[in-house]
């Protein structure tokens, strides 16, 4: 009986379509799902095209609005575009943290604004909150928020 089960589980899941393929799509509602426009925002910040990349992350987040990784992209594109929008941007990174007090993109990035608004001091706090979540100095995200505030302050002198 155990064997007929495993057999058929294994033969069902290989008639059902890969979950990646589940996250490309809402066929329900025939629009993108939330996946697809995450790629899409990140393909339209990396051309500089904000208004696409916002207008891809603000429905991604009406689709989903407890997923940490669509508040952190959309305060990025508020934060990077051309006129930046830190109180949006600020709103979204706080609440990707609230979603995940881990998201260790949003530490560095929320860090970055903090330089941006001219607090320098809640940048540390970021970083100091990376180093606590890897146990060391060597991640990317530590390194690249330490070397904006080393910046920064450089410029300050």
């Amino acid at each position: 009986m155990r064997q007929v089960l495993v057999t058929g589980l294994l033969v069902s899941s290989l008639l059902l379509p890969a979950p990646a393929a589940w996250a490309r799509y809402d066929a329900a509602s025939g629009t993108p799902a939330v996946a697809e426009r995450l790629g899409r925002a990140r393909d339209a910040i990396q051309a500089n095209d904000f208004s696409n990349a916002l207008a891809e992350l603000q429905e991604a987040v009406l689709d989903e609005p407890a997923n940490p990784d669509v508040h952190n992209l959309l305060a990025y594109a508020f934060r990077k575009q051309p006129q930046p929008d830190l109180p949006k941007a600020f709103a979204h990174y706080r609440q990707a943290l609230r979603l995940d007090p881990g998201h260790r993109a949003a530490h560095e990035y929320i860090g970055e604004a903090y330089l941006m608004d001219q607090k320098p001091t809640q940048a540390r706090v970021h970083l100091a909150t990376l180093e606590k979540l890897y146990g060391n100095r060597t991640c990317v995200e530590y390194l690249e928020l330490a070397r904006a505030i080393e910046d920064y302050e450089r410029k300050r002198k």
